[in-house]
């Protein structure tokens, strides 16, 4: 719960449902809003992406908990799609929307909110078998996924640092000119 102090121990939080919620208590509303203005990182996951219940749950209490920074497209230009893989869009177990949305404070993501299932992209039973089909793109869109999600963690842990440096050679022959 975003009202248990143990919450600051992480620096990472993964919120992901598949249905409408009740209201967070007031209690929770807070914890959230300190966890994100305090450097934490919260990535909201829509298990049922198509589903409108968890949607609206969420945006209700991100409005609530963070007022003052609604949630907004994230462009492909953001440093999530590049900390580490070059990433032209974001996919999840299903393609979904062609952006994430995110909460912005002072420039930093603190919310990250996907729409694509991620979670359910890299979900294994006990045997090491996938949980779920990834539609349309199968094993080639799961491997973006997993691509994504390295990014997201690595962003959540490092912020910009470096920002493009990492891929400034492949970049410059990309475009053509010499490193």
């Amino acid at each position: 719960r975003f009202s248990d102090p143990a919450l600051f121990d992480q620096p990472i939080v993964y919120w992901s449902g598949d249905r409408a919620f009740p209201p967070l208590s007031d209690a929770e509303v807070v914890g959230l809003r300190r966890f994100v203005t305090l450097g934490g990182f919260v990535l909201v996951d829509a298990a049922s992406p198509t589903s409108p219940g968890f949607d609206g749950s969420v945006r209700r209490e991100l409005a609530r908990a963070l007022e003052r920074a609604p949630l907004r497209p994230l462009p492909t230009t953001h440093t999530i799609f590049r900390s580490f893989y070059l990433l032209g869009r974001p996919v999840g177990r299903v393609e979904g929307p062609a952006q994430l949305e995110a909460v912005q404070l002072d420039g930093r993501v603190g919310v990250l909110y996907s729409r694509h299932d991620l979670g359910g992209a890299l979900a294994r039973d006990n045997f090491g078998g996938w949980e779920h089909d990834v539609v349309p793109g199968g094993d080639a869109q799961r491997e973006l996924a997993t691509r994504l999600a390295v990014n997201v963690v690595l962003y959540a842990l490092c912020l910009d640092y470096k920002d493009d440096q990492v891929h400034a050679p492949f970049i410059m022959r990309r475009r053509g000119v010499p490193p």
